[in-house]
Formats: C-alpha cells, sequence, structure tokens
C-alpha cells in the first residue's frame, strides 16, 4: 500500500523517547488523514487505543473521557507506552481543554501516552491549539495529494491529475465519470459544506454559504470585487458575511482568495480578492465537461492548468509563517497588465506566470519586475519551467 512522506514522520515521532508532543495531523477532509495515521500506528509495536469523531452530530466529552480511560488503564496494567489515536477531534465539544487537561494529568503521573490527532478544519482548531494546548502539541500538515504521490500511487499522467485533482478516494472512480461526480458532490463538497462547518460554527445563511464556494469555482483563476459577488449572490447581506464565509471555506480546505501584491500592507488588504480552489477536481465536478472536451477546450483547459499550479503553491506555503501567495495586478502606460501568482518567501519575491498552450506575452511578467526591483520571475510550463518538473518541486526549488 503507498505511503504518504507524513506516514514516516508520525511513525518516527511515535517512537521517541520520551514522549513529548500530542501529534496532530492537520488537513482537509478525504486527504488520506486517517489513513496515513493508521499505516504509521501499523509500523510501531505499541498498543492502541483509538476512535473516530466523525459522526454527523458533535460528540460529547464523555466520549473522549472513555476513551483516554481505556488508554489509561492499559498503561497501567503494562507499564509500556500506549498509543490514543483520536480521529477528527474538532468535533468534540470542548476538545482543546479536555485534552489539556487529561495530557497533563498523565505528565504529571508520569504515564506514558502517545497521543495522536486528526483535524480536518485548520480555522475551526486554532483557537484550541494557541490557546488550552499551547506548547503541548506539534502539527504535521496534510495537503491534497500532489501529481507525484497520484502518480506513483495510482499511475496518473499529469492531465489526468489537472481534471480530477488530488482525492485519493474518488481515484478508483474516474473511469466511470458519473460515480466520480456523485463522490465528489456527496463525500467532500456537501459534508464539508452542509455538516462539517454548519456544525461547528454558527452560520447564518447557509444557502448563501453554498453559494459562494459554487461562485468562487465558478470564477476560479480570477479576479472578483466583492462588490461584483454581493451582485451575484441571493441573500448575500454585507462584504463582512461573505468574507467570513470565504474564510471558513479556505479554513476547510475548499477555495481560498489571494490578495494582490503591493509592498504596502494597507493595499494588500484593500484589493479584491483572485480565487484558488485547493484542489481542481472542485472545479471539474462543477462543469459538465467531460474530460475528452475539457482536454479539447484550450481557454478551459488554460484555466484548469493555471489553476493546478495555484492549489500546488497554496499546498506549499500552508502553515509557513515566512511564505505567502499572491496575484499582482496593475495598470502600465494605459494598459491593465497581470501576473498570475507572485510568491514571497523568507528570501525574496517571485512573479509566477503560467502558460498552457502556445507562447504569450510576457508584458505582465516584465512589467511586474520592472516596478519590483529584486524580484525573481518564473514562466510555468511553454518556454519556461516544464509542467511536470514544476509539480514535482517545492517553493525551495522554484
Amino acid at each position: 500500500m503507498y505511503e504518504r512522506s507524513i506516514v514516516a514522520t508520525l511513525r518516527s515521532r511515535l517512537t521517541e523517547e520520551p514522549r513529548r508532543f500530542i501529534q496532530i495531523v492537520l488537513g482537509p477532509r478525504q486527504s488520506g488523514k486517517t489513513t496515513s495515521v493508521r499505516q504509521a500506528i501499523a509500523g510501531v509495536a505499541l498498543p492502541v487505543v483509538s476512535g473516530t469523531a466523525d459522526t454527523p452530530g458533535l460528540q460529547s466529552p464523555q466520549w473522549l473521557s472513555e476513551l483516554w480511560i481505556d488508554a489509561r488503564a492499559r498503561y497501567d496494567e503494562s507499564k509500556a507506552p500506549v498509543i490514543l489515536f483520536l480521529d477528527e477531534i474538532q468535533k468534540v465539544g470542548d476538545w482543546a481543554a479536555w485534552v489539556k487537561q487529561y495530557w497533563d494529568e498523565d505528565t504529571w503521573s508520569g504515564r506514558d501516552i502517545r497521543v495522536v490527532m486528526t483535524g480536518s478544519s485548520p480555522l475551526l482548531m486554532q483557537s484550541g491549539l494557541t490557546e488550552s494546548l499551547a506548547g503541548r502539541f506539534e502539527v504535521i500538515r496534510a495537503t491534497h495529494w500532489t501529481w507525484p504521490e497520484c502518480r506513483d500511487a495510482f499511475g496518473w499522467d499529469l492531465d489526468t491529475f489537472i481534471y480530477h485533482g488530488g482525492y485519493p478516494g474518488a481515484a478508483e472512480l474516474i473511469g466511470d465519470p458519473a460515480r466520480w461526480r456523485e463522490y465528489m458532490n456527496s463525500s467532500i463538497i456537501e459534508t464539508t459544506v452542509s455538516r462539517d462547518i454548519i456544525l461547528m460554527t454558527r452560520i447564518d445563511k447557509p444557502a448563501l454559504l453554498r453559494q459562494v464556494f459554487s461562485l468562487v469555482c465558478e470564477y476560479a483563476g480570477r479576479e472578483l470585487t466583492y462588490e461584483k459577488m454581493l451582485g451575484q449572490l441571493q441573500d448575500a447581506g454585507n462584504t463582512t458575511t461573505v468574507a467570513h464565509y470565504l474564510d471558513l471555506l479556505d479554513g476547510s480546505g475548499l477555495v481560498t482568495g489571494l490578495q494582490k501584491y503591493s509592498a504596502e500592507a494597507v493595499r494588500r488588504r484593500r484589493s479584491s480578492p483572485k480565487f484558488v480552489v485547493h484542489n481542481t477536481g472542485l472545479i471539474s465536478v462543477s462543469d459538465p465537461r467531460t474530460f475528452e472536451q475539457a482536454r479539447a477546450d484550450t481557454a478551459w483547459w488554460g484555466r484548469l492548468v493555471e489553476s493546478a499550479v495555484g492549489a500546488h503553491l497554496t499546498a506549499l506555503v500552508s502553515g509557513d509563517a515566512f511564505t505567502r501567495l499572491h496575484y499582482w495586478r496593475d495598470r502600465v502606460g494605459g494598459v491593465v497588465l497581470e501576473v498570475d501568482y507572485v510568491l514571497v518567501t523568507g528570501s525574496g519575491v517571485t512573479g509566477v506566470e503560467v502558460k498552457s498552450g502556445a507562447p504569450g506575452s510576457m508584458k505582465g511578467l516584465a512589467a511586474f519586475a520592472n516596478s519590483h526591483p529584486g524580484a525573481g520571475t518564473l514562466v510555468v510550463g511553454t518556454g519556461g519551467m516544464g509542467l511536470e518538473e514544476f509539480f514535482e518541486s517545492r517553493w525551495v526549488e522554484l
């Protein structure tokens, strides 16, 4: 069975002596977190107590207490380390406070219980991690699957990955487009939007949340002002509500809005977002084109390729406080010019332009470099770094 790199990382941490931190595997729904944890645990010769909170409703703290008591009993019986695996922990009411209490009690008493938790919403878990559990945890980030992972695990070529995205659970269904679409809609989109987000945070307008998601997929790869969004949404309210819903969708691993790059932070905050999906399968499933039709439509395929590049960059910068992703757009000599992505790292700024068809104009990239002395430039695709090379790379290699 194929193993992601996070499996080896977690396995190493679980065998460290003595125990040090709670291990939290954090990533979007259906990114293989649970499978990866189980693979890691299977390679460690320690007893395991496990349970999942991934149910239609919130789990009570009693559920957590019973599992922890069981793990303590196993330890007290053998005096050997025990692994406690808690799946989708954010679905337990006031989970962080209870985990802190039990972890601290075990620390004081000397019990060696090695806790592993998974969570599907970084945004919804953030307060618990930074407040109750500060100094007690390490995060292992599980992003959407990359093309090399899908290639090695499923034998996909790059075009297959660009259209279907990196959802491992859907991989075996791509030969049956109707089943693939049903799985994507019911097991990923509807479950995340209509169950996970609405269950765990107050949503005054659930229908609006779904509309925002659909609109972002429709406009993926393009800039859209909040005013124009409000004009296309029913019962939208105000821009604050829409921006909040975008944050929730971003935190759940679905879509994000990039801010325009500027050396001035105030100008970045006031800019209109350019939408990027975390996984291109979310675009394909919302569009009627088949794989063959999408591949034959040059303009549409170009949007998918650009979106796939954006998704890859978004995954690479996730969780890194020293990297950010933007886009650039400005009027130069009366002409509007733009650059698809701007990658900001601790070592500098790089403008990234995506070319999937015939060689095109580089005026935007040249204008960006001219207006930002010292910035690097990168062309991905035609006339630059090959797409396969790009999707095998990490930002430090760009």
